[in-house]
């Protein structure tokens, strides 16, 4: 199912030369990890160029671009040299913690487009941003929330009305990194002191969040793609379930069951956040639900973990519809069967690590895997995911973890 939202603006759809030429179309991802390599992929089956840059040698993007770098991308002026060294037409930040004010002068000056936005890089990278964005300046059901910039702050923000059970995650993180789920106030020193620790740039700040009595999380892929008019309009995907432990998501499904009032809801709220937002490209919409209640949570304007689970479940993965629309090609968000995906985790501490069990995962029925060539593992690191399809969504997510649990990486 997908509904279509019309943005004012067009653009005309892109010409794709050939790699490696003078007429080649290059991208260029900051940030290759798993997601990222993904995306480069879908790239290179449409004939884009492709240059991957990260903070560390061997990325999993890194394997499969054209060609790479590895930098510190907030470090704007080593970051600026590639860029114009490279000179691609499209930058896709594909992590948060970036130069965001260089992104916003490589935009003014014209010379390259930022996907979706610069702003949206900029907003999106600290939490304080987006949500003061949906709550303030969009009106969006939230949940209570304030910001501290001490351990002070913190208790007394949640003293004065947030109260406990709240959680505290760092305004800079990502994948549930520095998150915490509070109950008493024995609690607090601990907490503001993970997200110190976790937090992806130096900025000793932290969000708190009011507890809310949710039934479910869901993930709502937003696309904003070039429609038939010429003119961007937004497009949805199927609603995506998803657990998480300790903020980090383990296991998602799709099509996650919601009342037809709360997924009304659900698409308004996206479209509201990615509408403002503005830009081309996918979208990841985090929200809480309760019945026909629905609460905005975050936003990702890239290709989300929990979307995984599209490279079995959609005719198109995310990272297809992303490629797509950035480049300013049609997309189809249509649902190919009811589908899920498990994470596989290192379970050791290891450089170059192997992997067992493979075959076996694979003899699941409709059953695939993803390893994503990480160069090093720790217990909790994803090192890759199983995807399965079924004829219901339960029947996939027993399918997938099966397959995962097949999967046991092993020192070389």
């Amino acid at each position: 199912m997908s509904d279509t939202i019309s943005s004012k603006g067009s653009l005309s759809p892109r010409r794709i030369g050939t790699p490696l030429s003078p007429s080649a179309t290059r991208v260029m991802l900051l940030g290759a990890g798993e997601l990222g390599k993904e995306v480069l992929i879908a790239l290179q089956r449409l004939g884009v160029e492709t240059i991957a840059v990260d903070r560390y040698a061997d990325a999993p993007g890194m394997q499969v671009a054209h060609r790479a770098h590895v930098v510190s991308m907030t470090d704007a002026d080593a970051l600026r040299k590639i860029i114009e060294r490279e000179r691609p037409q499209l930058v896709v930040p594909e992590i948060e913690a970036i130069a965001t004010e260089l992104l916003l002068d490589l935009e003014r000056e014209g010379f390259t487009e930022i996907i979706p936005t610069a702003r949206a890089a900029m907003l999106t990278m600290d939490r304080e941003g987006i949500r003061c964005l949906a709550a303030e300046t969009l009106g969006l059901p939230t949940s209570p929330y304030a910001f501290a910039s001490s351990l002070e702050e913190l208790a007394r923000a949640i003293d004065s009305g947030i109260g406990y059970p709240c959680l505290v995650k760092p305004t800079m993180s990502s994948s549930g990194k520095g998150q915490s789920l509070l109950r008493s106030a024995a609690d607090t020193a601990r907490a503001w002191d993970y997200a110190m620790q976790s937090g992806r740039v130096a900025k000793g700040r932290v969000i708190v969040e009011g507890f809310i009595d949710f039934e479910y999380e869901i993930t709502l892929l937003t696309v904003r793609a070039i429609g038939a008019a010429g003119a961007v309009e937004t497009y949805f995907c199927e609603p995506i379930g998803h657990v998480q432990i300790n903020g980090d998501y383990v296991e998602s499904w799709q099509p996650q069951e919601m009342s037809s009032a709360a997924l009304k809801k659900a698409r308004a709220i996206a479209g509201a956040v990615t509408g403002n937002l503005g830009g081309r490209g996918i979208f990841g919409v985090e929200m809480f639900v309760r019945g026909d209640e629905v609460w905005f949570s975050e936003v990702s304007p890239r290709p989300h973990d929990t979307g995984l689970v599209t490279l079995a479940s959609q005719r198109l993965s995310e990272f297809e519809l992303h490629a797509r629309a950035i480049l300013g090609l049609p997309v189809d968000t249509s649902s190919r069967a009811p589908g899920a995906s498990a994470v596989i985790y290192g379970g050791l501490d290891a450089r170059g690590v192997a992997y067992e069990g493979v075959a076996e995962a694979l003899c699941v029925p409709n059953s695939d895997v993803r390893l994503f060539g990480k160069p090093e593992s720790f217990k909790k690191r994803r090192m890759g995911v199983a995807v399965a399809t079924g004829a219901t969504t339960k029947e996939a997510r027993a399918r997938a973890k099966l397959a995962a649990g097949k999967i046991r990486p092993v020192e070389a």
